[in-house]
């Protein structure tokens, strides 16, 4: 006998508590060649609006851990910056503690950067996200101007080393404060081409949360906005079973568990494409991105009916309930063992039924 799909019913918000009581009595009785997976479907709501985003600025260079639309947890990491070789031989003969400013156009079509000396203090308000213009000085003595119109988008200790070669010319490297090593790099030391100066600087994420990664041209920015899950139908669990009258009061017996969903007095099997957009949710079977360019305008109104393209619903046809066209997302209603569900889709992920 093959396992199937079937759904439990339990009192709204004890999924959990009824779910570790089916497993334990599942374990108790050597009962785990009779059943199978049993997951709560929940839905990621993503909150991106400004205060929860979070933003890392990485260079065009940079090797990127995550792409967008990946879910990360605080302390994954996102990229890796190149680490610093020696371009040429030579002879340090300076290290200075800098802090490196850099200002982007607000079109984030140009930036300019600024190594400024420690010694020459700031002036308040050089911080990231300040708005500066062209002709502001950035420090206190006057002798650093800003010369465009933008906003501060990095600043970083730095450490400013310079390399003399034979000829007399001088290499310039920036290390980042935190990855500056005394003991391989210091003045009057000798450095042979392509030696190692600093490791790259690795960015890890701050918060749980979905990747964007944006590239601006002059740098690429990772953009994460906070999540959350959302139980997609309160109050029911899916099992993977073998269905005979014995399985059959042995589930519905569980503590927290009121009854199976039934039809006709039977329980009632899961169809092969509800039982995959379970799964998708569950996030144990993945699913491909269909995205195909997203319109402006939207031909699409409430009251359409539509079919799912790409994500845990594929295949599934429903009827359009909300539109948010700043965000090119719908709100559609299928049907899933008999019961309306409202899902979220982007607009690119939908194909209007004629």
């Amino acid at each position: 006998m093959r396992k199937a799909w079937y759904i439990l019913r339990t009192m709204a918000g004890q999924e959990e508590g009824a779910k570790e009581n089916l497993l334990t009595k599942i374990r108790s009785a050597g009962y785990e060649r009779f059943f199978g997976r049993i997951v709560i479907p929940e839905e990621t709501i993503i909150d991106a609006t400004g205060k929860s985003l979070k933003r890392f600025s990485v260079s065009v260079n940079a090797k990127l851990h995550v792409k967008t639309g990946s879910d990360v947890k605080k302390g994954d990491l996102l990229a890796e910056e190149p680490a610093i070789h020696a371009r040429h031989s030579g002879t340090i003969v300076s290290v200075k503690n800098c802090r490196k400013i850099t200002i982007e156009t607000i079109d984030k079509k140009y930036s300019k950067t600024y190594v400024i000396p420690e010694s020459s203090k700031l002036v308040g308000g050089i911080k990231v996200g300040a708005r500066i213009r062209q002709g502001m000085p950035l420090t206190q003595d006057g002798e650093h101007i800003c010369e465009i119109d933008g906003k501060v988008i990095e600043s970083e200790r730095v450490k400013r080393v310079e390399v003399q070669q034979e000829n007399g010319e001088i290499d310039v490297y920036h290390i980042p404060y935190e990855l500056y090593d005394a003991n391989r790099i210091y003045k009057g030391k000798q450095v042979r081409n392509g030696e190692l100066l600093a490791e790259g600087r690795k960015i890890y994420s701050s918060i749980d949360g979905r990747v964007e990664v944006v590239d601006l041209g002059t740098r690429k920015e990772i953009r994460i906005a906070k999540t959350q899950k959302k139980r997609m139908f309160p109050g029911y669990i899916f099992v993977e079973m073998m269905m005979n009258d014995d399985t059959w009061q042995f589930a519905r017996t569980v503590p927290g568990i009121i009854d199976f969903v039934a039809s006709g007095g039977q329980p009632l099997q899961l169809k092969q494409r509800e039982a995959r957009a379970v799964l998708r949710l569950a996030g144990i079977e993945s699913f491909e991105e269909k995205g195909k360019p997203v319109r402006v305008e939207m031909d699409i109104k409430v009251g359409d009916v539509v079919k799912i393209t790409s994500g845990p619903f594929e295949d599934f046809a429903g009827v359009v309930k909300e539109i948010d066209p700043v965000k090119q997302e719908l709100r559609v209603a299928v049907t899933i063992f008999g019961r309306e569900t409202p899902v979220t889709v982007r607009v690119s992920e939908v194909e209007k039924i004629q």
